[in-house]
């Protein structure tokens, strides 16, 4: 089963930023003689009685931002804004692509967020809790309290991001969308009418960059030509642009076939003949950190395939992966011998390349802690062991295979934490992320250490967990 689409709301609402990414709602105070449970997103449940409130602690950084219509799909755009990027506030770039009620609403959605600070998280959470506990009597003055209001005011104020946005007119849902790495500024769009598009959009981002503030009518659509368009046999999600081939790019459609694109001197691309192999549609693509010509794609036929350009008969290597639907691949970056991978039955598995061979092959680690199909799974461009993964059951969980548990290290932090970490959740698992719905993608963000954006059908939330 491939991956649907964002569920599409009733009616469009317009662009905004917000600094309250979760529904944070009144605590609801726990019986006296309860010992305290650990709450697994995406798992645990509550009743119509009870309130999750998140803890401001647990981030950096948080804020969600929202376009008129849903976006199945996004990517950073790498910027010259400097690299390992660590003081507030931060800027950044991204493309998206909507889900219009009708075809001819959509756009693709270049945006610049700026002025994103820390506000209530980090260190001004920490300072908070701190204070909190050292005069947790209840016996706080009224000054005291208005003195406390107003420092939340202030945290709201220094909070609140900058959302600009440019509009430029697409028809179709997107249902994925990539930016070279080479050259940001081009953009390639894969939509529900089959067509896959490459754009120029440097004008778009030259103009953003300049804007201090969000400009009027930055409202309307534009018309900006294709510098070139593609028909598949079929609609399609997979879509990846090499990272050392400048200019060439991969299509997978549900018809379970495999274009690679090649830049041509005119600056438009000759697009090669089908590359078949997958007995179904093909959902992911990635290609290799190393080999200019070799790129691995996975389908709903549950296999990963490793292929090579120079040779379009074939996949040199076809390996039966899940026991579902393969969903979503990442090729690590930093380590080029691993790839991840994620099911429609919610696993998520690490394979070294080095022990490939045809048949059914076996990970080197797999996990099954999401509840729902995985959406989307990137390696880390940082940190070579840790990755990051979405799910249908709407959650993020950030992962880092060099942790291991530690039992001596539990058991001495349990009186300080009064509850003990469930036994079935992997050891692996740094963060959960929650409360969005319908979470489709995730990304690292390349310049910014341990910033993460993600999308769902109510918008984006970016993010810097606190322990990442």
């Amino acid at each position: 089963m491939r991956k649907k689409r964002a569920a599409k709301p009733p009616h469009a609402k317009k662009a905004s930023a917000s600094n309250n990414p979760m529904m944070e709602e009144e605590d609801q105070d726990g019986e006296e003689g309860l010992k305290p449970s650990v709450f697994v997103p995406g798992r645990d449940t509550i009743d119509g009685d009870e309130a999750l409130q998140y803890d401001p602690t647990a981030y950096d950084c948080m804020s969600s931002m929202s376009l008129e219509w849903p976006s199945l799909s996004f990517d950073i755009v790498p910027d010259s804004l400097g690299d390992d990027r660590r003081a507030f506030p931060h800027t950044m770039f991204m493309v998206a692509g909507t889900q219009a009620a009708s075809s001819k609403l959509n756009y693709l959605a270049v945006m610049k967020v700026s002025n994103l600070t820390q506000g209530k998280h980090g260190a001004a959470a920490a300072a908070g809790k701190k204070k909190r506990k050292d005069g947790g009597d209840g016996s706080d003055s009224d000054e005291d309290m208005i003195s406390e209001e107003s420092d939340s005011d202030d945290e709201d104020e220094q909070e609140d991001a900058k959302l600009h946005v440019k509009k430029i007119a697409h028809t179709g849902g997107i249902n994925r969308i990539r930016s070279m790495p080479q050259q940001p500024h081009v953009i390639a769009s894969w939509a529900d009418t089959a067509q896959v598009q490459v754009w120029d959009l440097s004008q778009q981002l030259t103009e953003l960059a300049n804007e201090a503030e969000p400009a009027a009518g930055s409202g309307k659509i534009i018309k900006v030509n294709a510098r070139q368009v593609h028909t598949h046999s079929a609609e399609g999600y997979a879509l990846d642009w090499s990272p050392l081939a400048v200019g060439r790019l991969a299509s997978g459609d549900c018809r379970s076939k495999i274009h690679v694109w090649d830049p041509t001197p005119s600056g438009k691309w000759a697009v090669g003949g089908a590359m078949k192999g997958h007995d179904a549609s093909v959902e992911d693509i990635q290609w290799s950190p190393t080999e200019s010509t070799v790129f691995a794609s996975c389908s709903v036929d549950k296999t990963i395939r490793i292929w090579d350009t120079r040779e379009t008969a074939k996949a040199m290597l076809a390996v039966t992966a899940h026991d579902t639907d393969v969903n979503v691949i990442s090729w690590n970056k930093l380590t080029a011998y691993m790839l991840a991978s994620g099911g429609d039955e919610g696993a998520l598995k690490v394979w070294d390349l080095r022990q490939f061979s045809p048949g059914t092959a076996a990970p080197v680690a797999s996990f099954t802690h999401h509840r729902g199909p995985v959406t989307s799974v990137e390696w880390c461009p940082h940190e070579a062991s840790m990755l990051l993964t979405t799910s249908s059951d709407n959650t993020l969980g950030v992962w880092d295979l060099a942790v291991e548990r530690d039992p001596e290290e539990e058991a001495a932090l349990a009186p300080e934490t009064n509850v003990a970490a469930p036994a079935d959740l992997p050891a692996q698992l740094l963060f959960l992320h929650a409360g969005q719905s319908d979470l489709k993608e995730g990304h690292w963000h390349k310049h910014i250490p341990g910033m993460v954006v993600t999308t769902a059908a109510d918008g984006f939330n970016i993010f810097k967990p606190a322990n990442v």
